[in-house]
């Protein structure tokens, strides 16, 4: 295990950290950090934005769901009036279809609110990520100001996996860590119990453990949401962006102990969930019909996938969430030559612990799937 510090990476370069900060906010910029940037490529290539076939962003197939359309039509005359600042009737929702309190629950415009919000609430001094993982933890603990951040790399003799034991070491003087799960880019799972025992660890140490579950509605069953009252720096936080497909609508919320939900709510600004969003989220929960047929398509969707990747001698990694991370001999080439036909997966070359030999593909349905394979096959053997 190595574990790196956020001023370690930036010795030598003569940079304060906060224009670490806005560096890496420019490299994410530059870059498209996050995919799903179909408005840049559609430029660039001057062709329609309904003509890319988007693998960058890893967004559930089926679409926005009829049923979420039906609500969303029916809010429009509201939109007049400003949206509930409580998200009183969602929170309600919520805490019904997880089984938890209401009073527990913080909407936010994406889980990215809060990803920002809680460090810039609770403070943290110093704070652990793993590499790789999504940038968007040690961006908002940097720009903070006063938190130093370490990085726990992960290994590709290991798959990527995150192990246990080595990160609750690599946690220890910290007050804050971020653990996603299943992990983004590289789609490792760790089970509910593991998750516990680093909770456990969390709180024994005094440490805030950020759980991110944004792909977790895709193996529900290693879900922490339900034990953050046993467990008093525990924080879940959960996106309705990538298994709802309300991408767009910017759907996102968070768990807390009963101790910290004031605390985040005193440095929340007011209206940052619009009246679509909150009325579509609700109709999203209910449409259980919708629910299952992901899991059918999902399923199906990568078993194609890994047979044809293992056909076409592509490597690829084990993965819970409906992405896989691939491993290729020229994949600036390949992300290029795919450009050219309109197909836009994640160039992986600017997540830290990764290089230019990694892309992440989201998994579409079987006509998009197809139409990958080809391609990419094409130019793995060219």
């Amino acid at each position: 295990m190595r574990v790196m510090r956020s001023d370690q990476r930036e010795q030598g370069t003569g940079r304060s950290k906060g224009e670490a900060a806005k560096m890496a906010y420019m490299s994410c910029e530059l870059h498209g950090d996050h995919g799903g940037n179909i408005y840049k490529i559609a430029e660039e290539m001057a062709i329609p934005e309904e003509k890319i076939i988007d693998f960058s962003a890893s967004i559930n197939p089926l679409g926005i769901s009829s049923h979420v359309k039906d609500a969303i039509r029916k809010e429009l005359d509201n939109l007049v009036n400003y949206p509930d600042p409580s998200v009183k009737m969602l929170r309600h929702k919520l805490s019904q279809h997880h089984n938890i309190d209401p009073e527990a629950l913080l909407c936010g415009n994406g889980s990215t609110e809060l990803i920002y919000l809680i460090p810039r609430a609770l403070r943290p001094k110093a704070v652990l990520v793993t590499s790789p993982a999504f940038s968007e933890y040690e961006r908002a603990c940097t720009l903070s100001q006063e938190s130093r951040v370490r990085s726990q790399e992960l290994t590709k003799e290991e798959s990527f996996a995150i192990k246990p034991q080595e990160f609750i070491d690599a946690m220890r003087g910290c007050d804050m860590a971020f653990l996603c799960n299943p992990n983004n880019p590289t789609g490792h799972l760790l089970n509910r119990n593991a998750v516990l025992d680093i909770a456990k660890a969390a709180m024994k140490a005094k440490c805030y453990l950020v759980v991110d579950e944004a792909f977790i509605d895709f193996c529900p069953e290693a879900s922490v949401i339900k034990d953050v009252q046993e467990y008093p720096s525990l924080i879940v936080l959960r996106s309705m962006t990538k298994f709802y497909a309300l991408t767009g609508l910017r759907i996102g919320y968070g768990i807390f102990h009963s101790d910290l939900t004031g605390r985040i709510n005193d440095f929340k600004e007011p209206w940052t969930v619009n009246n679509l969003a909150q009325k579509a989220a609700i109709a999203a929960l209910e449409d259980n019909p919708y629910r299952d047929a992901t899991f059918s398509l999902i399923k199906a969707e990568k078993e194609y996938l890994e047979k044809c990747f293992h056909e076409a001698g592509i490597k690829f990694f084990p993965s819970a969430a409906n992405y896989y991370l691939l491993e290729l001999d020229s994949a600036r080439m390949v992300i290029a030559g795919l450009r050219k036909k309109g197909i836009l997966v994640r160039d992986c070359s600017n997540f830290n612990g990764l290089d230019s030999s990694y892309v992440r593909v989201a998994v579409k349905s079987r006509k998009h799937n197809k139409v990958l394979i080809k391609e990419l096959s094409k130019l793995c053997r060219a």
